[in-house]
């Protein structure tokens, strides 16, 4: 019981933080701020965290954990169009899935402090190498390039499409439609055919 208690204490201070940060920047944020809307103490918020660099790490663990089982499936499939298809479905999922659409406003506004915490370089290796998986066996720099633009596609679909009333389930489709896109141009060596071969086929 004592486990749930604190799990959920923890979770809760999680969710005030992300607000927070999100409302006013991280810089501008401060433990005590945190601690009053929770309506603790800031030794009670001490015991879970110790500054806000650790909320923030604490916030990209679990998303780190699910980059790191994709990268780690992708490696073990053959490098085909297929592989890359259910690979970005698969990462969209886990974009689109919990808290993770906040904490990615959160990334999309505090870059620049990003840059300087551990998570934010934690984050930048996890992207890096899931893009490599989405171009394995086509080391061309096109391929580089559209495997990132692919992944980018996912995560700023919250906020390059502007369209109002637009549902989270449609926001997701127009971004695997257009990594689809992005991807069908990617060429690993067990795709049957290659880019600029005049017979294969273009992307719905």
């Amino acid at each position: 019981m004592v486990r749930e208690s604190t799990g959920g204490t923890r979770h809760r201070i999680q969710a005030v933080a992300l607000e927070l940060f999100t409302e006013q920047g991280y810089e501008k944020t401060s433990l005590r701020e945190i601690a009053e809307r929770l309506g603790v103490t800031k030794a009670a918020l001490y015991y879970h965290f110790k500054s806000k660099d650790e909320i923030v790490n604490s916030l990209v663990e679990d998303r780190l954990r699910r980059m790191d089982e994709l990268i780690e499936w992708g490696a073990a499939q053959p490098a085909t169009l297929a592989t890359r298809r259910t690979l970005i479905s698969r990462y969209a999922d886990t974009m689109f899935g919990g808290d993770l659409p906040s904490v990615m406003r959160f990334f999309e506004q505090n870059q620049t402090v990003l840059k300087s915490l551990s998570a934010g370089m934690q984050m930048r290796d996890r992207m890096m190498r899931l893009a490599n998986e989405l171009c394995r066996g086509d080391d061309s720099p096109e391929a580089q390039l559209r495997a990132a633009l692919t992944l980018f596609a996912v995560h700023t679909s919250w906020f390059a499409i502007r369209a109002p009333h637009i549902t989270a389930d449609e926001r997701k489709r127009i971004a695997l439609d257009v990594a689809d896109e992005l991807l069908a141009k990617i060429a690993g060596p067990g795709d049957p055919d290659r880019p600029g071969d005049p017979d294969r086929p273009r992307a719905a």
